[in-house]
């Protein structure tokens, strides 16, 4: 048994200051509001003056420190290992769309690391594909040559009324199908969770529908959907939207588009890149106010440019991006995702967003944990898995445990 003694204790509804959490191998087996207790045989782990909170649980993310979900060999588990020092113990690993070659490789990566775990990492949970069958307007840094409609259309240039000649023109792969990438995400259906789509594209509720039927959690993003487009695509079971205000239809008092229709049904939970610059923190205040922080999961957005110094060069599904102040972006300037990392998000919900630590805990970790339907993740909490991280008054991450052990700073540091 291990004991974290003397510690604020984050719970979901208050913060049991000065307290002891115990730990029996891979469960919080009690929390007890005395500042030091010694059961017999009991390891005392001193973690000095210091706040314990629920493992971050990152819904997506693409990288981190030089290492993308795409570059394949071993990325994911690259990944894995490098998150804990930012205090997330469990991670959708994030796919920007590209060819079926390359999905049927990611997908493999994430099905071993689920299957053997990794020593001293990072949980490896179900993927989420950023995926094929998104807007072209909306595409962001996503390739334009690897979109695609569902349903008879080749390309999804034909998907959507009102787009520019530009998003018309692009120039597609011919080396994969729509079919080819459904293909691979029918015999790879354990390990992927999440799934973007943008429901205006042609046959994008259908999509929809067979993508809920098949158990997938489907996303709301990179779309350009009007507000009743949105509506029937969550009447047709989509539950997630992809980072809440970014690459979707602004809203606006007469037209709320498909960010109003996430901020309007409960049965929606958003993400919300919480580093204050993809989102201001006023709105981000707005959005959480709106669904309340039981409906909101931080996410960064992160980059393989995540941990790397300003200025340095990554990459995003094999294309340069380079590093920049709270952001990383293509060679033309386009935004291409962030730099943010999990504790950063938890120190700009308390510092920048106004928020407390309860709901900075509630937001990267529970919230996610039950989106997920990860039973006793996400809380510290008796009969929880012990999955916490520690911090110090500052809110900087110094010690991070998975399943009761320690992984950052590993052991031998």
């Amino acid at each position: 048994m291990k004991v974290l003694a003397g510690v604020d204790i984050v719970l979901p509804d208050r913060i049991v200051t000065h307290g002891s959490l115990l730990i029996d191998g891979s469960q919080i087996v009690g929390i007890d509001p005395r500042p030091r207790i010694e059961p017999a045989g009991a390891e005392i782990v001193d973690v000095g003056d210091a706040v314990v909170v629920p493992g971050f649980i990152d819904v997506h993310v693409h990288g981190v420190q030089g290492h993308d979900t795409l570059d394949g060999d071993d990325a994911v588990r690259a990944i894995a290992t490098l998150l804990p020092r930012y205090g997330v113990t469990a991670f959708c690993p994030t796919t920007v769309a590209c060819g079926s070659a390359a999905l049927r490789d990611f997908c493999d990566q994430v099905r071993r690391a689920r299957v053997a775990g990794t020593s001293g990492a990072s949980r490896v949970l179900p993927a989420h594909l950023e995926s094929n069958f998104i807007n072209p307007e909306f595409r962001g840094a996503q390739p334009a040559e690897c979109l695609r409609a569902y349903g008879g259309a080749r390309t999804v240039r034909q998907a959507a009324d009102g787009q520019s000649d530009a998003a018309r023109t692009f120039t597609v792969r011919e080396d994969f199908s729509a079919d080819d990438i459904l293909s691979v995400i029918a015999s790879a259906r354990p390990d992927i969770g999440i799934i973007t789509v943008a429901p205006e594209i042609d046959g994008g509720l259908d999509l929809v529908r067979a993508l809920v039927a098949a158990g997938h959690r489907v996303s709301l993003g990179h779309s350009g959907s009007d507000f009743e487009t949105a509506i029937a695509a969550i009447d047709a079971g989509a539950r997630h939207a992809t980072h809440l205000f970014n690459r979707m239809t602004a809203v606006t008092h007469r037209s709320p588009g498909l960010a109003g229709a996430v901020l309007a049904r409960e049965d929606v939970a958003a993400e919300l890149i919480c580093d204050g610059h993809h989102v201001h923190p006023a709105m981000c205040r707005v959005a959480i106010a709106a669904k309340g922080a039981n409906r909101v999961m931080a996410i960064t957005d992160g980059t393989a440019g995540s941990g790397l110094a300003v200025g340095a060069s990554a990459r995003l599904g094999g294309r340069p991006i380079r590093v920049r102040d709270r952001a990383a972006v293509l060679d033309d300037g386009t935004l291409a995702g962030s730099t943010l990392t999990m504790d950063a998000a938890f120190r700009n919900i308390v510092n920048a967003f106004g928020g407390s630590v309860v709901e900075a805990a509630t937001l990267c970790s529970t919230t996610p944990a039950r989106e997920l339907g990860l039973t006793g993740f996400g809380v510290i909490a008796p009969g929880a898995t012990a999955d916490v991280v520690v911090l110090d008054r500052a809110l900087n991450v110094t010690r991070t445990f998975v399943g009761g052990e320690q992984v950052y700073p590993s052991r031998g540091l």
